[in-house]
């Protein structure tokens, strides 16, 4: 369950001087902790932290990419987020569960799902969230360039 992945971040000055075309801007991210205890739904309050950050909600939002660490962890955070299971803005190319989960490329992984699902769709924003070992939780927010 070990992978490694790459992506590549940087301002948009440098892209253009590179002759690079953004795909996406990221509007921001949030890291959170809980008690190692309930180390899953650590989405919960960075996915909080960020949209509070953004002047957002999750109905704002588009398309979201939530690990699935394993499923129990999955549905406590859609249970926080008061979102079902069945919902067609979860991760809709695929989760952790149908698609791998190689710790070292979970995040790169799902950053790109997401950048794909905003470019095949009308939506302008996705969520990009998962839980780390120990209690912690990191979330991101991206647009799709050019809104």
């Amino acid at each position: 369950n070990d992978g490694a992945a790459a992506v590549v971040v940087t301002t948009r000055a440098k892209a253009e001087e590179l002759g690079l075309t953004p795909v996406i801007r990221l509007a921001g991210w949030a890291l959170a902790a809980v008690p190692p205890e309930t180390m899953g739904i650590g989405p919960v309050p960075a996915t909080r932290k960020v949209l509070d950050r953004l002047d957002l909600t999750l109905d704002d939002i588009g398309s979201i990419e939530l690990n699935e660490a394993f499923a129990a962890q999955a549905l406590a955070v859609l249970s926080e987020w008061g979102i079902s299971w069945d919902d067609e803005r979860l991760n809709p190319l695929g989760s952790g569960i149908s698609l791998g989960h190689p710790v070292g490329a979970t995040g790169a992984r799902m950053l790109v799902t997401a950048s794909h699902q905003l470019q095949r769709t009308d939506a302008k924003t996705a969520l990009v969230t998962m839980c780390i070992g120990g209690g912690q939780g990191l979330a991101a927010v991206i647009e799709k360039e050019g809104n």
